[in-house]
């Protein structure tokens, strides 16, 4: 796995790249001279958190032959201000699940997800609780 970055404009404004060419920008927070034209780097490790804990339930599920119809996934943090590094201290993150599902196998697949497969999720929980809630809305 290959990242590489480009300082594009100001301070702290980059582009990185991966191997596969997709690009996404990062930017400081403004207080310290940031210009506010990209992710702070903390929340690409929440975007990280999202999308691998993501992609894992619907695969889980979908192996479970659950009629997964749609996925929505909000998260939100508190750092450890009074440290430095400013870690995470606690990160929430609550799925709204689509489809006439299983309750015992959505909360099978949450398990699977954050005690196995998410590789994110196993790594900020080294530092931070991580609680996971749902809601299944019926289709």
């Amino acid at each position: 796995m290959n990242i590489n970055l480009i300082r594009k404009s100001g301070k702290f404004n980059f582009e990185a790249e991966n191997e596969s060419g997709f690009t996404v920008e990062l930017d400081a927070k403004t207080a310290i001279g940031g210009e506010g034209k990209g992710f702070r780097p903390m929340e690409m490790l929440l975007i990280g958190l999202g999308g691998c804990s993501g992609i894992d339930m619907v695969n889980v599920l979908t192996k479970q032959k659950e009629p997964l119809n749609d996925i929505k996934i909000a998260i939100n943090a508190s750092r450890k201000d009074e440290e430095m590094p400013p870690i995470f201290d606690v990160i929430n993150i609550h799925f709204d699940l689509f489809g006439d599902l299983n309750v015992q196998k959505v909360e099978r697949a949450l398990v699977m997800t954050f005690d196995k497969y998410c590789s994110v999720s196993n790594i900020l929980g080294r530092s931070a609780t991580i609680n996971f809630t749902y809601e299944i809305h019926k289709v």
